[in-house]
Protein backbone atom coordinates (compact mmCIF):
# COMPACT_ATOMS: atom_id res chain seq x y z
CA UNK A 1 0.00 0.00 0.00
CA UNK A 2 1.21 3.48 -0.65
CA UNK A 3 2.88 5.28 1.81
CA UNK A 4 1.05 8.00 3.89
CA UNK A 5 3.20 11.65 5.03
CA UNK A 6 3.80 12.01 8.73
CA UNK A 7 1.02 14.82 8.32
CA UNK A 8 -1.31 12.80 6.82
CA UNK A 9 -1.24 9.94 9.33
CA UNK A 10 -1.38 12.83 12.12
CA UNK A 11 -4.53 14.48 11.60
CA UNK A 12 -7.72 13.57 13.28
CA UNK A 13 -11.47 14.09 11.85
CA UNK A 14 -13.56 16.85 12.82
CA UNK A 15 -15.56 15.60 15.48
CA UNK A 16 -18.28 17.64 15.40
CA UNK A 17 -18.70 17.25 11.79
CA UNK A 18 -18.35 13.47 12.45
CA UNK A 19 -21.19 13.79 14.89
CA UNK A 20 -23.34 15.90 12.81
CA UNK A 21 -22.91 13.02 10.14
CA UNK A 22 -23.52 10.66 12.69
CA UNK A 23 -26.93 12.65 13.62
CA UNK A 24 -28.04 12.94 10.12
CA UNK A 25 -27.35 9.43 9.12
CA UNK A 26 -29.89 8.23 11.79
CA UNK A 27 -32.13 10.40 10.50
CA UNK A 28 -31.94 9.28 7.01
CA UNK A 29 -32.55 6.20 8.83
CA UNK A 30 -36.14 6.84 10.14
CA UNK A 31 -34.48 7.68 13.72
CA UNK A 32 -36.01 10.74 15.53
CA UNK A 33 -33.10 12.35 16.08
CA UNK A 34 -32.80 16.36 17.76
CA UNK A 35 -29.25 17.41 16.49
CA UNK A 36 -27.38 19.65 18.75
CA UNK A 37 -24.08 19.15 17.33
CA UNK A 38 -24.59 21.09 14.26
CA UNK A 39 -22.19 24.14 14.00
CA UNK A 40 -24.21 26.42 11.74
CA UNK A 41 -27.55 28.82 11.68
CA UNK A 42 -30.67 26.91 10.64
CA UNK A 43 -31.72 29.91 9.35
CA UNK A 44 -31.63 29.94 4.83
CA UNK A 45 -29.73 32.68 3.18
CA UNK A 46 -31.35 35.65 2.94
CA UNK A 47 -33.11 36.46 -0.56
CA UNK A 48 -31.12 39.39 -1.47
CA UNK A 49 -28.16 37.48 -1.00
CA UNK A 50 -29.20 34.81 -3.23
CA UNK A 51 -30.78 37.26 -5.66
CA UNK A 52 -27.14 38.75 -6.12
CA UNK A 53 -25.75 35.08 -6.72
CA UNK A 54 -28.43 34.40 -9.15
CA UNK A 55 -27.66 38.13 -11.14
CA UNK A 56 -24.37 37.25 -10.87
CA UNK A 57 -24.91 33.54 -12.64
CA UNK A 58 -27.02 35.90 -15.10
CA UNK A 59 -24.19 38.23 -16.30
CA UNK A 60 -21.57 35.48 -16.50
CA UNK A 61 -19.23 36.19 -13.17
CA UNK A 62 -18.16 32.81 -13.28
CA UNK A 63 -14.32 32.75 -14.76
CA UNK A 64 -11.69 33.20 -12.57
CA UNK A 65 -11.23 36.08 -10.08
CA UNK A 66 -8.45 37.61 -8.31
CA UNK A 67 -6.44 34.77 -5.77
CA UNK A 68 -7.50 37.36 -3.12
CA UNK A 69 -10.86 37.91 -4.26
CA UNK A 70 -12.61 40.73 -6.29
CA UNK A 71 -11.96 44.19 -5.89
CA UNK A 72 -15.65 45.20 -5.11
CA UNK A 73 -16.02 42.07 -2.19
CA UNK A 74 -12.38 43.48 -0.61
CA UNK A 75 -13.50 47.12 -1.14
CA UNK A 76 -16.50 45.89 1.31
CA UNK A 77 -14.88 44.17 3.57
CA UNK A 78 -12.54 46.85 3.91
CA UNK A 79 -15.32 49.15 4.78
CA UNK A 80 -16.93 46.71 7.14
CA UNK A 81 -13.92 46.86 8.93
CA UNK A 82 -13.92 50.46 9.19
CA UNK A 83 -17.53 51.01 10.63
CA UNK A 84 -18.00 47.71 12.54
CA UNK A 85 -14.53 47.82 13.96
CA UNK A 86 -12.41 51.20 13.25
CA UNK A 87 -9.79 49.65 11.68
CA UNK A 88 -7.92 50.82 8.56
CA UNK A 89 -7.38 48.77 5.78
CA UNK A 90 -5.72 48.33 2.37
CA UNK A 91 -7.53 46.23 -0.05
CA UNK A 92 -4.45 44.36 -0.89
CA UNK A 93 -3.88 43.42 2.98
CA UNK A 94 -7.39 41.68 2.65
CA UNK A 95 -7.00 37.82 1.26
CA UNK A 96 -10.68 36.33 0.77
CA UNK A 97 -10.37 32.57 0.98
CA UNK A 98 -12.86 29.76 1.08
CA UNK A 99 -14.00 29.93 4.13
CA UNK A 100 -12.88 31.06 7.46
CA UNK A 101 -11.49 27.72 7.99
CA UNK A 102 -9.34 27.89 4.95
CA UNK A 103 -8.16 31.24 6.09
CA UNK A 104 -6.84 30.16 9.52
CA UNK A 105 -4.86 27.51 7.59
CA UNK A 106 -3.53 29.99 5.46
CA UNK A 107 -2.00 32.22 8.39
CA UNK A 108 -0.59 29.43 10.39
CA UNK A 109 0.78 27.92 7.38
CA UNK A 110 2.96 30.96 6.63
CA UNK A 111 3.46 32.23 10.05
CA UNK A 112 4.12 29.03 12.15
CA UNK A 113 7.52 27.60 11.47
CA UNK A 114 8.56 23.67 12.66
CA UNK A 115 9.12 23.89 16.63
CA UNK A 116 7.11 27.05 17.05
CA UNK A 117 5.11 27.02 19.89
CA UNK A 118 1.41 28.50 19.31
CA UNK A 119 -0.48 29.20 22.88
CA UNK A 120 -3.96 27.79 22.45
CA UNK A 121 -6.56 28.45 25.63
CA UNK A 122 -9.02 25.36 25.69
CA UNK A 123 -12.05 25.00 25.41
CA UNK A 124 -11.19 25.31 21.53
CA UNK A 125 -12.16 25.09 18.18
CA UNK A 126 -11.42 21.43 16.95
CA UNK A 127 -9.54 22.64 13.90
CA UNK A 128 -7.08 25.00 15.58
CA UNK A 129 -5.31 21.87 17.13
CA UNK A 130 -4.95 20.05 14.04
CA UNK A 131 -3.93 23.25 11.87
CA UNK A 132 -1.02 24.17 14.41
CA UNK A 133 -0.04 20.44 13.93
CA UNK A 134 -0.03 20.55 9.99
CA UNK A 135 2.42 24.45 10.05
CA UNK A 136 4.94 22.02 12.12
CA UNK A 137 3.75 24.50 15.20
CA UNK A 138 3.67 23.00 18.85
CA UNK A 139 0.24 23.53 20.75
CA UNK A 140 0.55 24.93 24.51
CA UNK A 141 -2.79 24.20 25.56
CA UNK A 142 -3.98 26.55 28.66
CA UNK A 143 -7.18 25.28 30.39
CA UNK A 144 -9.15 27.76 31.07
CA UNK A 145 -11.76 28.09 33.79
CA UNK A 146 -15.43 28.43 34.08
CA UNK A 147 -15.66 30.57 36.92
CA UNK A 148 -14.19 33.15 34.43
CA UNK A 149 -16.22 32.37 31.17
CA UNK A 150 -13.74 29.77 30.23
CA UNK A 151 -11.46 33.42 29.57
CA UNK A 152 -7.64 33.29 29.54
CA UNK A 153 -5.95 35.36 32.09
CA UNK A 154 -2.97 37.69 32.05
CA UNK A 155 -1.55 35.20 34.67
CA UNK A 156 -2.38 32.42 32.81
CA UNK A 157 -0.42 33.86 29.69
CA UNK A 158 2.47 34.57 31.67
CA UNK A 159 3.10 31.55 33.33
CA UNK A 160 3.29 29.75 29.14
CA UNK A 161 5.69 32.40 27.08
CA UNK A 162 8.72 30.72 26.47
CA UNK A 163 11.57 32.11 24.10
CA UNK A 164 9.67 29.63 21.14
CA UNK A 165 6.39 31.33 21.77
CA UNK A 166 5.50 32.65 18.24
CA UNK A 167 1.32 32.99 18.15
CA UNK A 168 -1.42 32.68 20.16
CA UNK A 169 -4.87 31.95 18.83
CA UNK A 170 -8.42 34.29 20.45
CA UNK A 171 -11.11 33.35 19.54
CA UNK A 172 -13.98 36.01 20.55
CA UNK A 173 -17.16 35.04 20.76
CA UNK A 174 -15.92 31.59 21.68
CA UNK A 175 -16.76 28.19 19.90
CA UNK A 176 -17.45 26.02 22.15
CA UNK A 177 -18.18 28.16 24.92
CA UNK A 178 -19.69 31.54 23.73
CA UNK A 179 -17.70 33.68 25.42
CA UNK A 180 -16.85 37.23 24.60
CA UNK A 181 -13.87 38.90 26.37
CA UNK A 182 -14.19 42.35 27.29
CA UNK A 183 -11.81 46.20 26.13
CA UNK A 184 -10.41 45.73 29.58
CA UNK A 185 -9.82 41.92 29.35
CA UNK A 186 -7.98 42.12 25.50
CA UNK A 187 -6.14 45.27 26.91
CA UNK A 188 -4.38 43.20 29.39
CA UNK A 189 -3.57 40.57 27.32
CA UNK A 190 -2.59 42.61 24.31
CA UNK A 191 -0.46 44.47 26.77
CA UNK A 192 1.72 41.56 27.42
CA UNK A 193 1.89 39.96 23.77
CA UNK A 194 2.71 43.17 22.33
CA UNK A 195 5.42 43.49 24.89
CA UNK A 196 6.35 39.57 23.70
CA UNK A 197 5.93 40.10 20.33
CA UNK A 198 3.80 37.67 20.35
CA UNK A 199 1.40 37.23 16.63
CA UNK A 200 -2.14 37.17 17.44
CA UNK A 201 -4.64 35.04 15.22
CA UNK A 202 -8.15 36.87 16.07
CA UNK A 203 -10.78 34.68 15.24
CA UNK A 204 -13.58 36.77 14.91
CA UNK A 205 -16.30 35.05 13.09
CA UNK A 206 -19.03 35.05 15.13
CA UNK A 207 -18.76 38.66 16.13
CA UNK A 208 -22.09 39.82 14.57
CA UNK A 209 -23.83 36.99 16.96
CA UNK A 210 -23.81 38.72 20.82
CA UNK A 211 -26.50 39.18 23.16
CA UNK A 212 -27.34 41.32 26.38
CA UNK A 213 -25.65 44.50 25.28
CA UNK A 214 -22.31 42.69 24.73
CA UNK A 215 -19.81 44.55 22.93
CA UNK A 216 -17.52 42.89 20.46
CA UNK A 217 -13.86 44.42 20.48
CA UNK A 218 -11.10 43.04 17.61
CA UNK A 219 -7.71 43.32 19.86
CA UNK A 220 -5.88 44.95 16.57
CA UNK A 221 -8.28 48.22 17.23
CA UNK A 222 -6.58 48.76 20.23
CA UNK A 223 -3.34 50.04 19.22
CA UNK A 224 -0.89 50.17 16.36
CA UNK A 225 1.45 47.87 17.81
CA UNK A 226 -1.25 45.33 18.22
CA UNK A 227 -2.53 45.69 14.68
CA UNK A 228 0.90 44.96 13.52
CA UNK A 229 0.80 41.95 15.21
CA UNK A 230 -2.88 40.33 14.42
CA UNK A 231 -4.52 38.77 11.81
CA UNK A 232 -7.99 38.87 12.41
CA UNK A 233 -10.23 36.41 10.72
CA UNK A 234 -13.63 36.62 9.66
CA UNK A 235 -16.78 35.69 7.28
CA UNK A 236 -20.02 35.54 6.68
CA UNK A 237 -21.05 31.83 7.38
CA UNK A 238 -22.28 32.72 10.86
CA UNK A 239 -23.87 35.86 10.57
CA UNK A 240 -25.50 35.60 7.24
CA UNK A 241 -26.16 31.47 6.96
CA UNK A 242 -24.01 31.34 4.51
CA UNK A 243 -22.20 27.98 5.42
CA UNK A 244 -21.94 26.52 2.65
CA UNK A 245 -20.84 29.52 -0.06
CA UNK A 246 -17.42 28.79 1.96
CA UNK A 247 -16.48 33.44 2.03
CA UNK A 248 -14.31 33.94 4.57
CA UNK A 249 -11.26 36.73 4.89
CA UNK A 250 -8.41 38.10 6.97
CA UNK A 251 -6.57 41.18 7.47
CA UNK A 252 -3.57 41.50 8.08
CA UNK A 253 0.03 43.59 8.05
CA UNK A 254 0.88 43.75 4.45
CA UNK A 255 3.87 40.90 4.30
CA UNK A 256 1.20 38.13 5.68
CA UNK A 257 -1.26 39.25 3.23
CA UNK A 258 0.95 38.49 0.39
CA UNK A 259 2.17 35.34 2.31
CA UNK A 260 -1.40 34.18 2.53
CA UNK A 261 -2.24 35.26 -0.78
CA UNK A 262 0.88 33.27 -2.54
CA UNK A 263 0.14 30.03 -0.95
CA UNK A 264 -3.21 30.50 -1.78
CA UNK A 265 -2.82 30.94 -5.60
CA UNK A 266 -0.64 27.39 -5.28
CA UNK A 267 -3.34 25.41 -3.54
CA UNK A 268 -7.22 26.45 -4.21
CA UNK A 269 -6.89 29.86 -6.09
CA UNK A 270 -9.63 32.20 -6.38
CA UNK A 271 -12.72 31.02 -3.90
CA UNK A 272 -15.99 31.02 -5.71
CA UNK A 273 -17.00 33.76 -8.33
CA UNK A 274 -20.54 33.69 -7.43
CA UNK A 275 -20.29 32.82 -3.25
CA UNK A 276 -17.96 36.22 -3.62
CA UNK A 277 -20.70 38.37 -5.50
CA UNK A 278 -23.11 37.48 -2.42
CA UNK A 279 -21.24 37.82 -0.32
CA UNK A 280 -20.93 41.73 -1.18
CA UNK A 281 -24.56 41.84 -0.77
CA UNK A 282 -24.33 40.30 2.67
CA UNK A 283 -21.95 43.07 4.46
CA UNK A 284 -23.57 45.85 2.33
CA UNK A 285 -27.23 45.30 1.98
CA UNK A 286 -30.17 44.82 4.63
CA UNK A 287 -29.52 43.66 7.77
CA UNK A 288 -32.62 43.11 9.36
CA UNK A 289 -32.27 39.59 8.79
CA UNK A 290 -29.01 39.29 10.91
CA UNK A 291 -31.18 41.49 13.48
CA UNK A 292 -33.58 39.00 13.32
CA UNK A 293 -31.48 35.49 13.96
CA UNK A 294 -29.94 37.26 16.64
CA UNK A 295 -33.15 38.02 18.46
CA UNK A 296 -34.18 34.26 17.58
CA UNK A 297 -31.09 32.79 19.15
CA UNK A 298 -31.10 35.18 22.41
CA UNK A 299 -34.85 33.85 22.84
CA UNK A 300 -33.36 30.24 22.48
CA UNK A 301 -30.69 30.62 24.25
CA UNK A 302 -31.96 32.03 27.41
CA UNK A 303 -34.51 28.83 27.30
CA UNK A 304 -31.71 26.43 26.33
CA UNK A 305 -30.04 27.78 29.45
CA UNK A 306 -32.99 27.73 32.14
CA UNK A 307 -33.39 24.24 31.63
CA UNK A 308 -29.74 23.00 31.49
CA UNK A 309 -29.02 24.70 34.98
CA UNK A 310 -32.35 23.58 36.15
CA UNK A 311 -31.20 20.01 35.75
CA UNK A 312 -29.36 18.42 38.98
CA UNK A 313 -25.98 17.79 38.07
CA UNK A 314 -25.45 20.18 35.18
CA UNK A 315 -23.88 23.91 35.49
CA UNK A 316 -23.11 26.17 32.89
CA UNK A 317 -22.25 30.50 32.92
CA UNK A 318 -24.16 32.46 30.28
CA UNK A 319 -22.70 32.63 27.25
CA UNK A 320 -22.42 36.47 25.74
CA UNK A 321 -22.13 35.05 22.08
CA UNK A 322 -22.23 32.35 19.28
CA UNK A 323 -24.89 29.92 19.46
CA UNK A 324 -23.60 27.39 21.52
CA UNK A 325 -23.66 26.62 25.45
CA UNK A 326 -20.98 24.52 27.36
CA UNK A 327 -22.38 22.68 30.15
CA UNK A 328 -20.48 21.34 32.80
CA UNK A 329 -21.24 17.76 33.36
CA UNK A 330 -18.57 16.13 35.75
CA UNK A 331 -21.55 15.58 38.69
CA UNK A 332 -22.03 12.50 35.82
CA UNK A 333 -18.67 11.16 36.35
CA UNK A 334 -18.21 7.97 37.52
CA UNK A 335 -22.43 7.12 37.37
CA UNK A 336 -24.15 4.68 35.07
CA UNK A 337 -27.25 3.85 32.61
CA UNK A 338 -27.80 0.91 31.43
CA UNK A 339 -24.82 -0.66 32.81
CA UNK A 340 -22.72 1.86 30.78
CA UNK A 341 -19.84 3.59 33.30
CA UNK A 342 -19.98 7.33 32.54
CA UNK A 343 -15.91 8.40 32.22
CA UNK A 344 -16.47 11.61 30.76
CA UNK A 345 -18.21 14.05 28.45
CA UNK A 346 -17.51 11.33 25.68
CA UNK A 347 -19.63 8.22 27.20
CA UNK A 348 -22.17 10.54 28.01
CA UNK A 349 -22.48 11.75 24.53
CA UNK A 350 -22.80 8.49 23.40
CA UNK A 351 -25.44 7.18 26.42
CA UNK A 352 -27.19 10.30 24.67
CA UNK A 353 -27.52 9.49 21.13
CA UNK A 354 -27.93 6.24 21.09
CA UNK A 355 -30.78 6.19 24.17
CA UNK A 356 -32.11 9.45 23.92
CA UNK A 357 -31.38 10.39 20.18
CA UNK A 358 -30.17 13.79 21.14
CA UNK A 359 -27.03 14.57 19.20
CA UNK A 360 -23.93 16.49 21.16
CA UNK A 361 -20.67 17.57 20.94
CA UNK A 362 -18.30 15.90 23.62
CA UNK A 363 -16.17 18.24 25.85
CA UNK A 364 -13.18 15.88 24.76
CA UNK A 365 -13.43 17.03 21.32
CA UNK A 366 -12.35 21.05 22.58
CA UNK A 367 -9.94 20.24 24.67
CA UNK A 368 -12.41 19.85 28.03
CA UNK A 369 -13.85 16.35 28.75
CA UNK A 370 -16.12 18.01 31.86
CA UNK A 371 -18.14 19.49 29.34
CA UNK A 372 -20.20 19.23 26.23
CA UNK A 373 -21.39 21.32 23.73
CA UNK A 374 -25.05 22.41 22.79
CA UNK A 375 -25.94 24.12 19.80
CA UNK A 376 -29.27 26.52 19.96
CA UNK A 377 -29.03 26.71 15.89
CA UNK A 378 -32.04 24.66 16.03
CA UNK A 379 -36.21 25.53 16.14
CA UNK A 380 -37.49 26.21 19.35
CA UNK A 381 -39.92 23.11 19.19
CA UNK A 382 -36.79 20.87 18.59
CA UNK A 383 -34.67 22.35 21.80
CA UNK A 384 -37.81 21.86 23.90
CA UNK A 385 -38.08 18.26 22.85
CA UNK A 386 -34.44 18.01 23.08
CA UNK A 387 -34.05 19.24 26.52
CA UNK A 388 -37.04 17.16 27.82
CA UNK A 389 -34.84 13.86 26.41
CA UNK A 390 -31.83 15.15 28.48
CA UNK A 391 -33.66 15.54 31.16
CA UNK A 392 -35.49 12.45 31.37
CA UNK A 393 -32.61 10.68 30.75
CA UNK A 394 -30.12 12.29 33.17
CA UNK A 395 -32.77 11.91 35.93
CA UNK A 396 -32.52 7.84 35.43
CA UNK A 397 -28.46 8.08 35.60
CA UNK A 398 -27.18 6.61 38.90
Amino acid sequence: MTRLASRATGISPSPTLSIDARAKKMVADGMDVVNFGVGEPDFDTPDHIKQAAVEALQKGMTKYTPVAGTDRLKAAIVKKFKEDNGLEYQPSQIVVSAGAKHSLYNAFQVLCQEGDEVILPAPYWVSYLEQIKLAGGIPVIVQTRASNGFKLTPEELESVLTRRTRLIVLNSPSNPTGSVYTRAELEALGEILARQGVVIISDEIYEKLVYDGTEHVSIASLGPELKELTVVINGVSKSYAMTGWRIGYAAAPQPVAKAMADLQSHSTSNPTSIAQAASVAALEGPQEPLAEMVREFNRRRDYMLERVNAIEGLSCGRPGGAFYLFPDMSAFIGREFKGKRIGGAGDLAQVLLEDALVAVVPGVAFGDDRCFRLSYAASMERIVEGMDRIERLLSQMK
